[in-house]
């Protein structure tokens, strides 16, 4: 065969072409370039977290605004939000309560967020799909990134100096001051007296 005597390898490129297209190459070299391709191309893809949100048609008002909280945390990372109200037994019959629930929700967080999905019945759970707006994720990189990096600690710092070999500067007052705040009193400065030399009054006379 012709790739054999060239020294490479016969390829099938598309198998469902008629009729089906070949190519004579270096196949290892091309399977190795598809895949580093593939694992780019998986780099830059966006994975989008679809996080549950649950009520009951009876929430009282503090716990509503507990999950109207996490899904607004939820919104804000990026994520949609499922968000689902559960009906048990007779609770059934007053759907009407759950799509109020979920319409309400979607209300005070509609400056974050888009309803992708309104509130459908399914079974005995009414389902609604929120997603975020462009605007509120970037919002959330511009006020991490104008946070900058923490301060670090005195003792890592310190800990930093003592591994590279330099001498950590001394806490601390002087030690005169650490005496007198210590109660103990500093020696007073004494005069010395110049004695004059014998013979000099009597000359002043």
């Amino acid at each position: 065969m012709l790739a054999e005597e060239k020294g490479l390898d016969l390829v099938e490129i598309a198998a469902q072409a008629a009729p089906p297209v070949c190519r004579i190459m270096n196949s290892g070299k091309f399977f190795y370039q598809q895949s580093k391709r593939e694992a780019e191309a998986r780099k830059h893809q966006r994975h989008i977290q679809v996080k549950e949100v649950k009520f009951r048609p009876k929430i009282d008002e503090h716990d509503f605004q507990f999950k109207r909280r996490n899904t607004e945390r939820f919104l804000k990372s990026g994520a949609k939000v499922k968000s689902v109200v559960i009906f048990r037994g007779r609770e059934v019959v007053h759907a009407d309560i759950g799509r109020g629930i979920l319409v309400r929700l979607a209300d005070e967080l509609g400056e974050m967020c888009n309803v992708e999905s309104p509130p459908k019945r399914e079974g005995n759970t009414m389902v609604q799909i929120l997603s975020p707006k462009k605007d509120a994720a970037v919002t959330k990189k511009a006020d991490k990134a104008e946070k900058g990096p923490k301060a670090e600690k005195p003792e890592k710092a310190a800990s930093k100096k003592a591994a590279k070999g330099e001498q950590p500067e001394a806490a601390g007052k002087p030690k005169k001051a650490a005496k007198v705040a210590s109660g103990e009193k500093a020696p007073r400065a004494t005069k010395k007296k110049v004695e004059e030399p014998a013979g000099a009054g009597k000359a002043a006379e």
